[in-house]
Formats: structure tokens, sequence, C-alpha cells
């Protein structure tokens, strides 16, 4: 009985996942970067704050809506656009690498943006090689 009940439940679920997917008409929206890897190349210790900003455009036909973007170190940050970003339109996501206290040398970091969009997840990378100050 437990069987039956379960399988039940599962195929209610797979039909209300099937439903909302195409609630909307089947429109989605779909992210596509202008790039997905920065490199900074060679900055100095002295100035260890380094910025660059990655564009996108909304390439679907559904508002496109960024829920998050996670680095992959406390030493990296995020900032972009909140609002909904409609088709055919465009947005920002700055990404700032502060080495600050970080040994000198090549890194490599990534961002992972999560979205509403036809494909949910994207990876992107800054890299740059910091130069010690010499004393």
């Amino acid at each position: 009985m437990k069987k039956i009940i379960l399988m039940t439940l599962m195929f209610v679920c797979g039909i209300m996942l099937a439903t909302a997917q195409t609630a909307n008409g089947g429109k989605q929206a779909e992210i596509k970067f202008d790039k997905t890897t920065h490199n900074f190349g060679k900055f100095s210790e002295s100035a260890p704050k380094v910025s660059c900003t990655f564009t996108f455009t909304n390439v679907g036909d559904a508002p496109l809506i960024i829920n998050q973007a996670v680095a992959s170190c406390g030493c990296t940050a995020t900032e972009y656009t909140k609002t909904p970003v409609k088709p055919g339109e465009k947005g920002e996501l700055k990404i700032t690498y502060n080495g600050e206290g970080k040994f000198p040398g090549h890194f490599k970091k990534s961002i992972t943006v999560r979205t509403n969009g036809k494909v949910e997840m994207t990876r992107l990378y800054v890299e740059g090689d910091m130069e010690e100050v010499k004393k």
C-alpha cells in the first residue's frame, strides 16, 4: 500500500512540474554572456582590488531573473542586476577580487550564476597574477 501511495505521489508531482514549466506558454528566459572568463593580467599587491564587468543578454522570450551569483571564496564579491531583464535587454554582473592579505601569484576563481533561465546555472571565471611589492 505504501508503494502505491508513493508512486501516486511521485506521478502527481511529475504532472505538476510539467504543468508549471508550460504554464507561461512554453516561454523561457535564456542568458547569454558576452564572455565567461576575464583575465586581470598582472597587478600589484599594493593595489590588491581589481574589478571587471560581465555583460549578459536575455536571448529568451520571458523575463530573466538572476537568483544568485556566488563566488568560490570570500575574496571575490559580486554585484548584479536585481530586476527582471526583459527579452532582448542586457544586464551586468560586476566581479571584484580583493587580494589583500592573500599570497601573491596566480589565482583563478569561479562565480556560479543561478537564474530562472533555460540553463539554470552558468559558471564564470576570473583570474590574474598579483605581483609582490618589492621591499
